[in-house]
């Protein structure tokens, strides 16, 4: 009866509190300014990036319509987190409600997931531009592209209402302080009362697969890529063909970097400091870097920019 009781009060408790960077308090006024920095980089760039596929057609191209998809992840995605840390940074209540800190969690992972399979597509559209090109229009169909991103954003949702929804049956006795500047599995199952083995392993596994199977495909795409560029007897030529999947690369390397980091390790191994600090990485630097990434690596796009500038400035 009193475990009973127990767990009806561990259940009524109706907020968190993120912590977030409480423990560097002379070093706030520097944290916020830094956030609120990337923040705005990150919105200019995506918005930017987004604007100008839409605006020009010579870049409505599958890749492209991808990149634009990738910018829009990215722009959610810190939105859903930079905001909020930037009023806890400055506010002494720094409590989140149960329900704001599980569709916190849900729309992120949602996001997060997507962005990993969207990867994958991108990099599979690498594959049959450079390995069959003149197959790219009929296999890339406009169809195909928009079967591709609906289909992660759907396998996205799935898996992070699993995630979202296995953390949040948890007991969460005692502390309700979160050592995190945002609502993430590891730092929750950190301060459950209850047996999080289950959990853990539902995160590794919905990681390990949608990772494993984003990356088999870059993996394996990049492989033929290599080798078809390899056959290229013209070194402009190869270099031209390596150009196009340059920015990708940086981008898939920076990304799945810190993610494997985070989330495909042994439980153990988990270090709240160090994991705040990878987090910072991934929700903020790399949509920032992203933008530029493929902006500045890109001809087509500096091109498009500087049209869309031009257009604008004429009376």
């Amino acid at each position: 009866m009193d475990q009973k009781e127990s767990r009806t009060n561990c259940t009524s408790a109706t907020a968190f509190i993120l912590l977030g960077f409480i423990d560097l308090a002379k070093f706030q006024s520097l944290i916020f300014l830094g956030f609120l920095v990337m923040y705005l980089v990150t919105v200019l760039g995506n918005t930017g990036i987004i604007g100008v596929i839409r605006k020009s057609p010579c870049l409505h191209t599958p890749m492209y319509f991808f990149i634009s998809h990738l910018s829009f992840l990215d722009l959610c995605y810190s939105t859903v987190i930079a905001p909020k840390t930037l009023v806890n940074l400055v506010k002494e209540d720094k409590t989140i409600t149960v329900l704001g800190c599980a569709l916190q969690m849900f729309i992120f992972i949602t996001l997060c997931t997507t962005e990993c399979l969207l990867l994958g597509a991108m990099a599979y559209d690498r594959y049959v531009a450079i390995c069959s090109p003149l197959l790219y229009p009929v296999i890339m169909s406009k169809r195909f592209c928009i079967q591709l991103v609906a289909a992660a954003y759907i396998v996205g949702s799935l898996q992070s209402l699993l995630q979202t929804g296995c953390t949040f049956r948890l007991s969460y006795c005692g502390s309700h302080s979160i050592n995190h500047f945002y609502c993430d599995i590891p730092p929750l199952l950190k301060i459950s009362s209850t047996d999080t083995f289950v959990n853990e392993m539902v995160l590794f596994i919905c990681g390990s697969v949608t990772d494993m199977s984003s990356i088999t495909i870059i993996l394996v795409s990049y492989t033929y890529i290599l080798s078809t560029i390899l056959r290229i007897r013209s070194a402009e030529g190869r270099r031209k063909a390596f150009s196009t999947c340059a920015s990708h690369l940086t981008a898939v390397t920076l990304f799945y970097g810190t993610i494997f980091f985070m989330y495909l390790r042994p439980p153990s191994s988990y270090s709240q400091t160090q994991d705040r600090a990878v987090s910072v990485v991934y929700t903020q630097v790399i949509p920032m870097l992203n933008p530029l990434i493929y902006s500045l690596r890109n001809k087509d796009v500096k091109s498009a920019l500087r049209k869309v500038i031009s257009v604008k400035s004429i009376p």
